[in-house]
């Protein structure tokens, strides 16, 4: 077992505030350079974001990018740098997770291509992270020159994000900078996605024409339209025999949590959530069944849910991840379905309604609450068992352990694989304390989501569940966290490859180098690390990373190469199939 013991320190900035989900009103304010015509384009960025609540934006500076950079270590927001562009993205995604709305600042094409997957990823879990690209200047395309970094042409950067944004703008033009701005902004705090600005360095300091004024934007649901579904919405629970409400990650997003809540209670109504909306309310509360995740999951929450006479989707996204690949036997005719995106209630669909303003609704409602003794009995997802310390550490034995510790206090950070299948019985104790791409799946996000998520809240202490192959894409972000002081606890499961993998299709392509993960801290010069086989070991090492408040614990949690998780074994079942 090798320690070393850290001696960095930091004096913290305040922490950035978490986001309700409601919208803002806005009032016109000064641009930080000036006022009236002295508003550049970049000081008008950076004022927007502040008033957004951004306090940190991540990167990696470049020529293209860098009079942008200057002008944000001129203001109060904190730059932080990454080892790798698409960390950075990976960091600006759980950052929003965390704050509402994150930062990823870039140069041009070689910055900004490098982000494509986290953003793409971020667009597919409905995380709105802003992209800022640096760009070749205006005056200096002239004639159509072959500067560097260029792939094509000066637009070939802006039409890829175009597909992996909601909103996107060249900010060259004076004239409509400053609105395309404001729009942009707008798109992600609305649909909470990425959005992409693009910076030619000659505008970064360039004036506005006109004083500009923020427009003011709110929107509104069609009254008559929010009525009708409230009424059916409201018939329709009211006669259920067995209602069941199925949170997803868009309560999350839009701030809606206690609405859901007062809406349960009121009514004794229990609660499921999906996985990619894991820990969307406290899975202590009284009413919380478990994960639903159609034959993938717990067999008792499945049947409850299934058995139900109307399922309350609220905020859920139907993937095939939160569908157990399809097993899901949900009956659309007996379902209430509202996401931001759509509204259905059975065959009958709703347009115009926001999501906020139906979800507000229904807290509102004043309905007969349903019976106390039709409640299920409190399943047991996880029962307590007991192992000998001599024993070799096991993914059961592993997640027993980090349940029995887990407190408020914590955040799961999840990657691919079984760190993410195995995960799913763990007892989450606060709202949004477990963080995962569950649906686009991209290995290699949770140790700079980690990062992410100590800046904005650096009183969250992260617990960083990640497989050796996907610790091996991203390991080096840890150089950041020694950086930053930061203190996550870092559990490799080490089973020499890409596990998932190897029950769809065997074969030596799975296998990859065993790495001493726990000798980081000699690399990096800071941060303690443990080498870990038996259950002994482990509760001893996880007890010292536990005291260790100074720096980042990482353990290296030998497996067995075939012990996997039962919802793992589920999932590679079905997809072997396909395959």
């Amino acid at each position: 077992m090798a320690r070393k013991t850290a001696t960095t320190k930091r004096t913290d900035k305040p922490k950035a505030k978490r986001s309700t989900g409601a919208r803002r009103k806005m009032t016109a304010r000064p641009d930080s350079q000036g006022n009236g015509s002295a508003q550049t384009i970049g000081g008008y960025l950076i004022q927007r974001l502040q008033e957004h609540g951004v306090q940190d934006v991540f990167g990696i500076p470049g020529d293209f990018v860098l009079q942008f950079y200057g002008m944000l270590e001129e203001s109060p927001i904190r730059v932080v740098g990454a080892t790798r562009e698409d960390c950075a993205g990976y960091a600006a995604d759980a950052y929003a997770r965390v704050n509402g709305l994150g930062v990823v600042c870039v140069t041009y094409c070689v910055g900004g291509l490098s982000l494509c997957n986290s953003i793409a990823g971020a667009f597919a879990e409905k995380s709105p992270v802003v992209v800022i690209s640096g760009a070749p200047g205006i005056d200096e395309r002239r004639n159509d020159p072959l500067l560097h970094h260029r792939v094509r042409d000066f637009n070939t950067q802006r039409e890829v994000f175009e597909k992996i944004t909601i909103a996107s703008a060249s900010l060259d033009d004076p004239l409509t900078a400053f609105r395309e701005i404001d729009r942009c902004l707008e798109a992600a705090v609305r649909y909470k996605r990425p959005v992409y600005f693009e910076i030619p360095r000659d505008r970064v300091r360039a004036k506005a024409l006109f004083p500009h004024v923020p427009a003011k934007v709110k929107l509104q649901s069609n009254k008559d339209a929010l009525q009708a579904v409230l009424d059916e919405a409201r018939e329709r629970i009211q006669n259920a025999e067995r209602p069941v409400i199925i949170a997803g990650i868009e309560i999350h997003r839009f701030g809606l949590r206690r609405e859901v809540l007062k809406f349960a209670e009121a009514h004794n109504i229990p609660m499921a959530s999906t996985l990619l909306g894991k820990s969307v309310v406290s899975e202590k509360h009284p009413l919380y069944l478990g994960v639903y995740e159609g034959a993938m999951g717990h067999e008792a929450v499945t049947k409850y849910v299934e058995s139900s006479d109307c399922v309350i989707l609220l905020g859920t996204f139907m993937t095939d991840i939160n569908l157990g690949i399809y097993t899901a036997r949900l009956d659309p005719g007996k379902a209430i379905y509202a996401t931001s995106e759509k509204l259905r209630i059975g065959h009958h669909h709703f347009h115009d309604v926001l999501l906020e303003d139906f979800v507000k609704g229904l807290a509102k409602s004043k309905l007969k609450a349903h019976p106390k003794d039709k409640l299920p009995e409190k399943i047991v997802i996880r029962p307590k068992r007991s192992h000998d310390a001599e024993d070799p550490v096991t993914i059961a034995s592993l997640f027993d352990h980090i349940n029995d510790f887990l407190d408020e206090e914590m955040v799961v950070v999840a990657d691919v694989g079984d760190s993410l299948f195995g995960s799913v019985d763990l007892q989450i104790h606060g709202h949004t304390e477990f963080i995962s791409p569950a649906y686009y799946t991209s290995m290699g996000f949770a140790i700079p989501a980690a990062v992410g998520v100590q800046v904005a809240n650096r009183k969250l202490r992260p617990i960083v569940l990640v497989g050796d192959g996907a610790f091996q894409m991203t390991c080096m972000e840890l150089s950041t966290a020694v950086r930053q002081a930061f203190n996550p606890i870092v559990i490799v499961l080490n089973n020499k490859g890409y596990t998932t993998e190897r029950f769809l299709q065997e074969g030596p392509f799975n296998d990859i180098l065993d790495w001493n993960y726990h000798r980081m801290p000699d690399l990096l010069g800071d941060g303690w690390g443990f080498e870990v086989r038996s259950v002994g070991e482990l509760k001893q090492s996880m007890q010292a990373a536990l005291a260790n408040q100074d720096a980042f614990s990482i353990l290296n949690v030998h497996l067995e190469k075939d012990d996997i998780s039962p919802a793992l074994s589920r999932l590679a079942s079905r997809m072997s199939k396909q395959i």
